[in-house]
């Protein structure tokens, strides 16, 4: 392990036989508080800390060397010299890079979190509950990461691709829901747009919501659903978030924006270790 007298670097003496974490955070007080609540859960083995991110640079170098370098690493964004984008780019070289969690305590870095495959993506000030859930997605990243192998499960997807009716030149043709990219509330009824053209149906949009979860469909604004596996970027502007579906941007709105971002960030994870 990294020497316990280095500047900046808070060790943790338990042993344990979970994952060895890291976490990286600029401000004490908020990286004195995860160490606290990360070293309470015994899932996890060692949790040091490092408030800098040289600091942590030289930590990872030799706990790499020493044969014991941190599984997961829980990485703050902004901070002086490299920042955690700047970071995680680095640590993605590794020959085993350690699976990572961003915390921050800006909203718009969803993005950044989406491209460099984080398994999650924590707001400032952060909840005991939400703590929890974000180790758990670690654990689910290294349990995989450990059986490269195993095929992981399909992404949701009903049991068959249901077929939806429509009316195409007075003909009555049926579309697979899997082609559907996304959908469109117009009055009482719902455009299905697909990559060939669009339909209109007869239903009422938070109808299809629920119907549609289980395969991928998540509502991005009161008038639209996407399918998950459609989007092919994620942007922020100006505060404002849109998804991309090819040459397709669609708005997020705000009621909608943290939703789409957490499950985007998840999505990026899952896709990663599908790799």
């Amino acid at each position: 392990m990294p020497d316990p007298g280095w500047h900046g670097i808070h060790r943790d003496d338990r042993t344990g036989h979970g994952p060895r974490v890291l976490v990286i955070d600029d401000e004490d007080p908020v990286l004195r508080e995860l160490l606290h609540q990360l070293r309470q859960d015994s899932r996890l083995g060692p949790v040091d800390g490092a408030t800098q991110s040289l600091t942590a640079l030289r930590y990872l170098a030799q706990a790499t060397e020493a044969g014991t370098p941190p599984d997961a690493v829980f990485l703050d964004v902004r901070m002086p010299g490299l920042s955690g984008p700047d970071l995680a780019r680095l640590m993605s070289r590794f020959a085993t890079p350690p699976v990572i969690v961003f915390v921050t305590g800006h909203g718009d870095f969803a993005v950044d979190a989406f491209e460099l495959k984080a398994v999650d993506y924590l707001l400032k000030p952060v909840r005991t509950e939400r703590l929890a859930e974000a180790v758990h997605r670690v654990l689910l990243a290294l349990e995989q990461r450990a059986v490269p192998d195993s095929p992981l499960p399909p992404p949701p997807r009903p049991a068959a691709d249901e077929l939806i009716p429509v009316e195409l030149g007075g003909i009555t043709r049926t579309v697979p829901l899997s082609a559907v990219r996304w959908a469109e509330a117009q009055g009482d009824y719902v455009r299905l747009h697909t990559a060939q053209g669009s339909h209109l149906v007869r239903a009422a949009l938070a109808t299809l919501e629920k119907r549609w979860a289980d395969a991928g469909f998540v509502r991005i604004h009161r008038s639209r659903l996407v399918a998950v596996q459609a989007i092919t970027a994620l942007r922020m502007e100006g505060g404002a978030m849109t998804v991309c579906l090819g040459e397709v941007v669609l708005a997020v709105s705000r009621r909608h924006a943290g939703q789409v971002r957490d499950l985007l960030v998840r999505q990026a994870g899952i896709s990663s270790r599908r790799r």
